[in-house]
């Protein structure tokens, strides 16, 4: 599928080396077609590695996707450069007018935090209410779904005992639902967090239906408001060595952190990083634009 970003985003040329297609705005206005307009609201620390691994997740239809990042104008994190937010990132502000087809709303390194206590929480609230409105399917991520099921459906984040962390085993429970669609009946799919959500808590809405769990990790995949909304509680666009990055990051300071489950062969952390997820992560993104964004947008936003 073409991306279309702005010519001289990094993470352009590290796709195109990857051949994947990324077009420029200079090719996509000679197009005759209309491109599905995606907001990914990144509140991940590093923003440039983010970019890459989302960008090469939605990269698998032939659709054509104009992506728009989005920050926080209420905070400004430290990890990435001002001016790199300042080139390709545009706030809740600038963008509050418009309409798009598909938002992502990534996790974030708050999840120990209350909600109410995160420093944008406010601004993320004004953004998961405008979304209802303005967009036709978000998509949540790990801590991003933990905050969306806590503002849309009143469920509260549960503390771990210890870190959920590793590359851990699925299983599907709807196949009906078009966003599994080509899954296995057991996959892998990442994670990386200190909470959870009570399976029993989502259960016992109605409005919400769980496709995917995972006998250690919980809940993974939950659907609401046919498609409209859809939240997952781990972390499928990392890349083959971003939990090899957090551990020896986390190790090297000295803290107290377990070896990521099913992830280094022989569980040697010198062995390279086993990738056994990306298929259906790939999967998950071609279906998600696919059947709860293309296929059910209208055509003149």
């Amino acid at each position: 599928m073409p991306i279309k970003v702005q010519s001289d985003l990094p993470a352009k040329k590290i796709l195109e080396d990857e051949n994947i297609f990324m077009m420029d705005e200079k090719r996509a206005m000679h197009q005759d077609i209309r491109p599905l307009k995606i907001a990914i609201l990144n509140l991940m620390p590093l923003k440039e590695d983010t970019e890459v691994q989302l960008l090469r997740s939605l990269s698998n239809t032939p659709l054509q996707v104009d992506v728009t990042f989005l920050t926080t104008g209420s905070y400004v994190g430290k990890n990435t450069a001002a001016s790199h937010l300042d080139q390709f990132y545009q706030t809740y502000e600038e963008v509050k007018n418009l309409r798009f087809d598909g938002l992502i709303i990534t996790g974030a390194p708050v999840e120990q935090m209350e909600f109410e206590e995160v420093n944008y929480w406010e601004e993320l609230v004004e953004i998961m209410k405008w979304s209802k409105t303005n967009v036709t399917s978000t998509l949540h991520i790990c801590w991003g779904a933990q905050a969306g099921l806590y503002y849309h459906y009143g469920i509260r984040k549960v503390p771990l005992e210890e870190k959920m962390f590793g590359v851990f085993l699925h299983k599907v429970l709807n196949r009906k639902e078009p966003f599994v669609r080509g899954f296995d009946d057991i996959f892998y799919a990442p994670h990386s967090r200190h909470t959870t959500v009570s399976r029993e808590d989502i259960e016992s809405n109605p409005n919400l239906t769980i496709l995917a769990e995972s006998e250690e990790a919980g809940v993974f995949i939950v659907i609401a408001d046919e498609g409209r909304q859809i939240f997952v509680m781990g972390h499928p666009e990392y890349d083959r060595i971003t939990l090899d990055k957090e551990y020896k990051r986390d190790k090297g300071k000295g803290l107290d952190i377990q070896l990521p489950v099913n992830y280094y062969p022989n569980d040697i952390d010198d062995n390279k990083p086993s990738l056994t997820w990306r298929a259906h992560a790939n999967a998950m993104y071609t279906n998600w634009l696919n059947y709860y964004v293309y296929q059910v947008t209208p055509y003149e936003l």
